[in-house]
């Protein structure tokens, strides 16, 4: 089994304190995601789930949450 290889945003620093959401793809042909700072905590989903999800943050559709 090849070793899963994490993406984090060119926007994240490699600073202390600066946790982001890293990315690799599975050998299942699924997405994967985790905080930096929780590496050992994984989500699974799929490319159409992710880019539907992208697009409502981009969107604006949760900015309720942050308020």
């Amino acid at each position: 089994m090849s070793e899963i290889q994490w993406q984090k945003s060119s926007y994240s620093a490699d600073a202390e304190g600066n946790a982001c959401v890293e990315l690799a793809h599975a050998p299942s042909a699924a997405i994967l995601l985790r905080e930096s700072d929780e590496p050992q905590t994984v989500i699974a989903t799929t490319p159409a789930a992710l880019r539907a999800l992208t697009r409502a943050a981009k969107a604006g559709r949760f900015d309720q949450l942050s308020r």
